[in-house]
């Protein structure tokens, strides 16, 4: 049954690209900035030559090249039908002044489209945020960054710019391009149809704050496949501020993160639905796959397949405990909703971590219909950070002292499991691990198992071994 399931799955995920919109097959005109006076020595602002060569496509697709070179720039505005072509060994670097910007904070970005279709990132070289020009103290648990709020720009600590943003945009298509060292959120697609991200590599500083690889907000109909994203902050992250967020399918990626590799949220006002996450490497991650449902958005049909996860400790200062899953529908505040989180599937999971599954709904905000099917999760201590706390953060109660154990529930109403395995380490006679599945009855109801098994990480290794040795 599992098997046919699955099937049915994958071919529902495959039809989600049909409906993505593939970059025009027209004769494009080719426009390279260097024909505008673009010196790309890295040194000279290329602000003005870029814009003008934008600005001279009268035909649509239009490609604006730019020729090996680092290309220094302040903001740079797409417009439709514009795809900017970065050839292999060409840069594109954002400046790190506050003059570099435009005057509204929601508008930081190096290079940024608005309300424009048929646009797009493409030609197998780099944009630079040059983030680590923002690092005003290194520091190996978290950097302290630049933070223009000292000039009255804007509040927080969080005042630097993003790297690449499509705002209101159609048919965005973003390939075969390097996105490396942003200052704050690498590549944002806000209230985007129909978006493309395929062959795209993103890294960032680990040590870094709030430099998510790809934060998608109140987007539909979105694509991301044979991405290498290795970044300080979320991966992969939908957010829901000013509407909903359906028709997400991600594919054949590899994430390595120092919070998660996929979390929804923590802005959730509106609801999630249909997603898909298949084929997908996540490696020495502080966090697997997250749900931080704060803001009273629910969740529901959702899909993940095929996902070896491996997590660790890295610092409590930032949020997660090494989960491989972790699902949250908490409310932010007293203010807040509460949302829900429902029919949710988990196939296929091979699991690596430094502690167990947190699956925590609030009293008006189910976790429902949670399925686990065909999991093996190996718990292993290897870091010396305590253990012994649940991680609700953002608000909600906090770090909270609780026993460690394999799947910890709260608030939820029917969690199937099926065919799932927990191997246990002793932790070097520390006992860490002593409840395979933590719940009380009176929150959590509907459960079934079926062929759930519980063993040592030793007699895992002895299976294995014998196992190997039968084959021979």
């Amino acid at each position: 049954m599992a098997a046919k399931l699955y099937q049915l799955l994958t071919l529902l995920s495959l039809v989600i690209p049909l409906t993505q919109s593939e970059p025009s097959t027209s004769s494009p005109l080719f426009l390279s900035v260097t024909d505008f006076g673009a010196v790309g020595d890295g040194l000279h602002y290329d602000t003005a030559a870029i814009q003008s060569t934008i600005d001279a496509c009268n035909h649509s697709p239009c490609h604006v090249t730019f020729p090996p070179g680092r290309y220094l720039t302040a903001t740079i505005r797409l417009r439709s039908g514009v795809v900017l072509e970065i050839e292999k060994n060409a840069t594109v670097l954002g400046g790190t002044k506050l003059d570099d910007y435009p005057p509204e904070m929601d508008r930081w970005y190096v290079i940024l489209a608005e309300n424009a279709t048929d646009v797009g990132i493409t030609g197998g070289g780099t944009v630079d945020g040059q983030g680590l020009s923002f690092v005003e103290r290194f520091d190996e648990r978290k950097n302290v960054m630049v933070s223009w709020n000292r000039t009255g720009a804007c509040y927080g600590d969080e005042c630097r710019p993003r790297l690449v943003g499509f705002i209101g945009c159609s048919n965005v298509w973003v390939s075969n391009v390097s996105l490396i060292e942003p200052a704050y959120w690498c590549l944002h697609i806000v209230g985007c149809e129909n978006t493309s991200i395929q062959d795209v590599l993103i890294y960032g500083d680990f040590n870094t704050p709030n430099n998510d690889g790809i934060d998608l907000e109140d987007s539909n109909n979105t694509i991301i496949t044979r991405c290498h994203i290795d970044t300080g902050d979320d991966a992969i992250c939908p957010k829901t501020y000013n509407g909903p967020l359906h028709n997400l399918t991600a594919t054949d990626c590899w994430i390595r993160t120092k919070s998660s590799a996929i979390k929804f949220g923590s802005a959730s006002s509106f609801n999630f639905k249909g997603l898909v996450f298949d084929n997908i490497t996540i490696v020495d991650s502080h966090r697997g796959l997250g749900f931080q449902i704060r803001d009273g958005g629910n969740v529901s049909d959702v899909t993940f397949s095929n996902i070896n996860i491996s997590t660790r400790y890295y610092d409590p200062s930032w949020w997660g405990r090494a989960e491989p899953i972790y699902m949250t529908s908490c409310p932010r505040d007293s203010t807040s909703r509460e949302g829900s989180i429902s029919d949710v599937l988990f196939i296929n999971i091979t699991a690596n971590s430094e502690n167990g599954v947190f699956l925590s709904g609030s009293k008006h905000g189910l976790l429902t219909n949670i399925r686990f099917i065909n999991m093996n999760f190996t718990y292993n201590r290897w870091t010396n950070y305590s253990g012994g706390l649940v991680d609700y953060r953002p608000g909600c109660q906090g770090l909270v002292k609780h026993s460690t154990a394999g799947i910890i529930m709260e608030n939820m109403k029917g969690f199937d499991v099926e065919n799932v395995s927990m191997w246990w380490s002793d932790d070097h006679g520390r006992r860490q691990w002593n409840n395979p599945l933590d719940f009380r009855p009176s929150t959590v109801n509907g459960i079934s198992l079926i062929n759930f098994h519980s063993d040592s990480y030793q007699q895992q290794e002895k299976a294995t071994q014998k196992l190997s040795f039968n084959s021979s």
